[in-house]
């Protein structure tokens, strides 16, 4: 499965925190997606204790802002390389980039039409 979901009752919540800093601070929340996921990517195999706070931070910031399916796929990420289960990790690494960049199109998209 790698649908992407969003929780808007979360975007909301987070627009009514920031008010007008909303906007610019959901974009860098995106470019932060990215970068994030680009970093577990890169350590996964090289660095586990760099990714594993990589996949935490990326599983924060993306349910702060209802990035509800990316942050479960940086959860599955964090558990199983803090349980030692680097093939897991890896597996679900797979996923990772379409969620993220799906994430980014879902949450830009909701931005726009509101």
């Amino acid at each position: 499965m790698n649908t992407v979901i969003i929780d808007e009752g979360a975007l909301e919540g987070m627009e009514s925190l920031l008010g007008e800093q909303f906007d610019d601070t959901l974009m860098f929340c995106c470019a932060e997606f990215e970068r994030l996921g680009g970093e577990i990517l890169a350590t996964i195999h090289s660095d586990v204790p760099t990714a594993t706070r990589h996949a935490h931070s990326l599983k924060s910031n993306a349910a702060q802002f209802g990035a509800s399916s990316l942050s479960d796929v940086a959860r599955d990420i964090e558990q199983s390389l803090n349980n030692g289960d680097l093939s897991q990790a890896v597996a679900a690494t797979e996923q990772l980039e379409s969620q993220v960049a799906g994430a980014k199109d879902k949450l830009t998209q909701w931005l726009q039409s509101r």
